[in-house]
């Protein structure tokens, strides 16, 4: 037996959610098997940045910006129903959101 894993990441925690919540409604509106959306640890990336300050003695100051992107995960699993796997690879997705399904043996 075979279950489809999507795994969907995205900036916009929003969109993701909703994103997550329309491919649960759909998959669940065919009657196959859903898990999730289960969500994973958000990664977070960070970067500083040093900037140079000129002051009116003719010395800099170093001050430092701060940057920082959260990537939010969610995961669903879904038991094996090829009509549903049809319908979410027809399914309208953001562009902020990336997905990806893996199809996997249990």
């Amino acid at each position: 037996m075979q279950r489809a894993r999507i795994k969907l990441w995205s900036r916009n925690k929003d969109k993701l959610e909703e994103t997550a919540r329309s491919i649960k409604e759909m998959v669940e509106k065919i009657g196959a098997s859903v898990r999730g959306p289960i969500p994973l640890p958000t990664k977070k990336l960070r970067l500083y940045v040093m900037k140079q300050i000129k002051t009116g003695t003719g010395h800099g100051n170093a001050k430092f910006e701060r940057w920082e992107m959260r990537v939010h995960k969610r995961v669903l699993e879904i038991g094996e129903s090829e009509r549903a796997l049809h319908q979410i690879m027809r399914l309208q997705i953001p562009e902020e959101v990336n997905i990806e399904v893996k199809l996997r043996e249990i």
